[in-house]
């Protein structure tokens, strides 16, 4: 396959060259002068627009092609003899650029203006690497990891990506020749504005209506649907990928945690099974560590399986998370509501979130599978203590035992939890002033009985100095966990209120949000939309005048250039008396003079019919 990315360069730089003459510029440029066969053409392609919301689908796809890429990119060493180890970002740049070319005509295709071109150089590009990619499945299907079939346990989503491409470019293919050939006479008019940002506006101009009473737990904690709501075309290729690539890296990491664990075990079974050790063996205490051992490796075994299936739905549930914070975010910030992304002291630049709109899609996977790994760990971590501490002397009836070593602390640690639900209880029972309505939720912050709640509060102070140590590591310990919980997430802050400038994937989470805001507003783009329709309506108008004019002066007589002249140079003497005394004086020139007191009522009309 590294081979047939190396060869497919050549009909994708082809592809690249035939679409991008065929793409003409906005404006002219000096080798339009030197070259006049070129009437504006050979442009820059496009291959995506990830603002928008046209091909969602299919560009997601697309991307999904890349996911097997984008895994080989970030495991593969990139190492070259003779090449010094500082050199190796100059390296990942050509890897980048290689694989870029190489997937550019999948979206080349599906993006350009020529849908039947575009659609015919797609479906042969597509299907040459669906069938090399099928060859390779038959060929070689054993793999370094898994074994057996292990190439197609990893290649599959991005077979069935390809699939998908293959029936779109078809789709688009019989679309384009059914224009072509005006069976399909349906005119669709190219707008910027969206039919669910039309609907979104008029829902805000409506009443909202009544609430329903009890909504289902999914809408209330997981996602909310919201027909006047779309996604971009970027946010559905980021998930798209982002399922793709955890796939491929959970499955990968399993089986290589299976193979790691399997191999202690096989080899300690050998080891036994050549006799040299037995119960009767003469080495003391031999028997008994590899026993332990055996127990240790099982159980390591079981908690990692356990870890992975708990890590893997917890990062696939972050996919939702996503989705829903992104569309939440957005909406508050298309009401006004800035203040819950950054603190007023840290701002991000115009430069930055033109940056994040394009590094936001790599970052985020990038960081959810990181995310998976370190989460996985920890869980791993924290599942070995358990077992070891608790389930383990459970096991094997070492009840006494667990409860004199932890029995003393987890008392403490209950004791000291009921202690600060009696301190709140006793603050609601006695040191607040009553309801002020029967309805209210809970008392006002109004405070009762101050003398007693100044001699609690000494005395309550010298208890948390003793309690503020548990309290400081259980902080400690919640930050940690909840730190490797979200290290995955871009929409959640990991440093605290006031110090998210130092989070760089919280700042291209908001700046990519920023971009979509000011380009994607509903109510701005209607705005635009109602100021371009009037525009356009307002040309065509004159338009239409500009024709009829053209019309009447077509039937009015023809008048002669000297004949026009003399009238209007009538027209000036007469208006203008006094510059008859500056003409030159020609033979049976006559003056213009008319008497003062005589009232001269004329109606003059120009060549073109209408009166002065």
């Amino acid at each position: 396959m590294e081979e047939f990315l190396n060869v497919s360069l050549i009909p994708a730089a082809i592809i690249i060259i035939v679409l991008s003459f065929l793409e003409k510029r906005s404006k002219r440029c000096y080798l339009d002068e030197k070259l006049n066969r070129l009437g504006g053409y050979c442009g820059i392609l496009s291959p995506l627009d990830i603002i928008t919301y046209s091909n969602r689908w299919s560009l997601g796809f697309a991307f999904g092609i890349t996911a097997d890429k984008v895994m080989f990119m970030l495991f593969t060493e990139y190492h070259r003899e003779g090449v010094p180890s500082w050199a190796k970002v100059f390296l990942v740049i050509a890897m980048a650029i290689r694989v870029g070319i190489s997937l550019y005509p999948f979206f080349a295709c599906l993006s350009t203006r020529y849908a039947l071109l575009g659609a015919i150089l797609g479906f042969l590009y597509t299907s040459a690497w669906l069938f090399i990619t099928i060859v390779n499945l038959f060929l070689c299907p054993e793999g370094k990891i898994v074994g057996e079939h292990d190439n197609f346990i990893e290649a599959w989503p991005s077979l069935l990506c390809q699939f998908f491409l293959l029936c779109r470019f078809i789709h688009i293919f019989v679309k384009a020749l059914r224009a072509r050939c005006k069976l399909n006479t349906v005119n669709e008019e190219s707008s910027f504005v969206e039919i669910h940002q039309m609907q979104h506006v008029q829902q805000l101009l409506r009443k909202p209506p009544p609430k329903p009473p009890q909504e289902s737990w999914i809408r209330r904690k997981i996602y909310h649907w919201d027909p006047n709501f779309r996604f971009p075309s970027r946010i559905i290729a980021t998930v798209v990928v982002i399922i793709i690539c955890l796939y491929m890296f959970i499955v990968s990491e399993f089986f290589t945690a299976k193979t790691l664990f399997s191999r202690p075990l096989r080899a300690l079974n050998d080891f036994i099974s050549t006799g040299l050790l037995s119960p009767n063996n003469t080495l003391e205490g031999a028997f008994e560590v590899v026993d332990t051992l055996r127990e240790f490796i099982s159980v390591a075994e079981g908690v990692w399986i356990f870890s992975t299936v708990v890590a893997s739905v917890m990062s696939f549930s972050y996919v939702i998370n996503i989705l829903a914070n992104y569309r939440k975010h957005l909406k508050q910030l298309q009401a006004g509501q800035r203040y819950f992304l950054l603190s007023e002291s840290i701002t991000v630049s115009s430069s930055l979130s033109v940056v994040a709109l394009g590094r936001f899609t790599a970052c985020q996977i990038a960081y959810i599978l990181w995310g998976y790994f370190i989460m996985h760990l920890v869980l791993w971590v924290v599942g070995m203590i358990v077992m070891y501490v608790f389930v383990l002397p459970m096991k094997r009836g070492e009840w006494m035992e667990l409860l004199n070593k932890w029995g003393t602390v987890l008392l403490s640690c209950v004791i000291v939890m009921l202690l600060k639900k009696l301190e709140v209880l006793f603050a609601v029972r006695f040191f607040l002033q009553p309801k002020i309505s029967p309805n209210d939720n809970q008392k006002p912050l109004a405070l009762d009985n101050r003398k007693a709640f100044v001699n609690f509060s000494y005395f309550l102070f010298f208890h948390s100095v003793v309690v503020g140590l548990f309290s400081c590591l259980m902080r400690l310990l919640r930050s940690t966990m909840l730190g490797a919980w979200l290290i995955g997430r871009l929409d959640q802050p990991l440093m605290p209120k006031g110090y998210e400038a130092f989070d760089g994937g919280f700042k291209n989470w908001v700046g990519m949000l920023l971009m979509d805001h000011y380009h994607t507003n509903p109510v701005l783009v209607c705005f635009c939309h109602i100021l371009d329709a009037q525009n356009r309506g307002t040309q065509l108008q004159r338009a239409n005048e500009h024709t009829d004019i053209t019309e009447m002066m077509g039937r009015v007589p023809r008048v002669s250039g000297k004949a026009r002249t003399r009238w209007l140079l009538l027209y000036t003497l007469l208006n203008n008396p006094s510059l008859q005394k500056f003409r030159k004086p020609r033979l049976g020139c006559y003056s213009l003079d008319f008497p003062q007191n005589s009232s001269v009522s004329t109606i003059i009309v120009d060549p073109y019919n209408r009166p002065i």
